[in-house]
């Protein structure tokens, strides 16, 4: 069986690293807020080049958290709307909701699966605070259209880059910044099958806004900037020491595995030659850093088991829209018929730095003998 994502594999190539890493944690005698988090904070800052980067518990709290503190610093309030892509996972539209703010969901383009920027202008209200774009799969979900909407409407703009770490948006004047670095504030996950993951949960907020910054902090410590005294009513959400220290070791993989990311897709664009398959498009290939490699085809579900049939592992990065689920009842009957389509369609195809050119080889062999 080719697996869709071996970790065990991933992570034994940092094995020995990773063992001593974690053994000076141990040998330490400080596992919260200490010198493997205060590194990794600096060197994922420095990576992305914001000057603050902050670790939290996961990837859903740095989005909560960055919503609560705009909410704490007066820049939005209970019920204020968010626009957000209705073709996302889940977790993005439970941060806005879990702050008493409103999800203004908008489809999606149906040739990357990112927010349709082209629809944003048309669902601004007077009550819209904000746009949460996602990075969704790996690629990049950018324009300078969209920074002209958000200045225009006086918008934040909140990246969740869960899935998209080391990716790029280049202007048109030349300049080139990394995700997580192009709106007002971004969320990360490190979640283990992430493009960088930790050995367990993990999360961070990047922003080049100091207050901010401070703020998420605090509120992911329980409120708390100095201890004992609380000046928020916050959260416990901490990224700590050996998960801050795994980091550490593979951040400086991070492009290693990402370019090795690239291969694997390269390879599946020039050799995947079925009809019934529709292959994801990509108009720059560093704007893609192919968390997953997602496919569409009409007929998925037979593709899946034909797939599985013959030893190839596929997933399906997301069988249920959000506002399909039953945890959001008040969105069921709204209509989104390209995000809907996409959710019966996509097939997300194995995808890492481990896959063995054989085993691509015969992926796509497979792939292309489907009828």
């Amino acid at each position: 069986m080719i697996k869709f994502l071996d970790l065990k594999a991933i992570n034994d190539q940092y094995r020995q690293e990773l063992i001593k890493a974690a053994s000076r944690v141990i040998e330490s005698g400080w596992y919260l807020h200490g010198e493997n988090l205060k590194e990794f904070e600096t060197q994922l800052a420095d990576y992305i080049g914001t000057p603050n980067a902050v670790g939290v518990g996961n990837g859903l709290d740095a989005l909560r958290l960055i919503f609560k503190a705009y909410i704490e610093l007066g820049v939005m309030q209970q019920g204020d709307e968010i626009i957000v892509p209705a073709n996302t996972y889940i977790a993005s539209i439970l941060a806005i909701t879990d702050n008493d703010l409103k999800p203004v969901l908008v489809e999606p383009d149906i040739n990357t699966f990112n927010l349709d920027i082209d629809k944003i202008e048309a669902h601004i209200s007077k009550r819209t605070k904000a746009i949460l774009v996602v990075h969704l799969y790996g690629q990049v979900c950018w324009s300078e259209r969209l920074e002209e909407i958000a200045n225009q409407y006086k918008l934040k703009i909140i990246e969740d880059n869960a899935q998209a770490i080391g990716a790029e948006f280049q202007y048109k004047n030349g300049d080139i910044k990394l995700s997580g670095n192009l709106g007002d504030a971004a969320g990360f996950s490190f979640y283990p099958g992430k493009n960088l993951g930790a050995l367990g949960d993990a999360g961070a907020v990047t922003t080049n806004d100091s207050k901010l910054a401070e703020v998420v902090s605090a509120l992911g410590n329980y409120g708390s900037i100095k201890k004992y005294i609380n000046d928020f009513q916050g959260l416990n959400s901490r990224l700590d020491e050996i998960q801050a220290a795994f980091l550490n070791v593979k951040l400086k993989f991070l492009k290693q595995e990402y370019e090795a990311r690239r291969t694997v897709a390269d390879f599946y664009l020039a050799n995947i030659k079925n009809s019934n398959i529709i292959l994801p498009k990509v108009f720059d290939r560093k704007n893609h850093v192919w968390h997953l490699f997602v496919i569409r085809c009409k007929v998925r579900d037979k593709l899946q088991e034909y797939l599985l049939e013959r030893g190839v592992q596929c997933l399906i990065h997301y069988p249920i829209p959000p506002h399909k689920q039953t945890a959001y009842k008040e969105l069921n009957e709204l209509s989104f018929p390209i995000t809907e389509s996409i959710h019966q369609e996509v097939l997300s195809l194995p995808m890492s730095p481990v896959l063995e050119k054989e085993e691509l080889v015969k992926i796509v062999d497979t792939i292309n003998e489907f009828e």
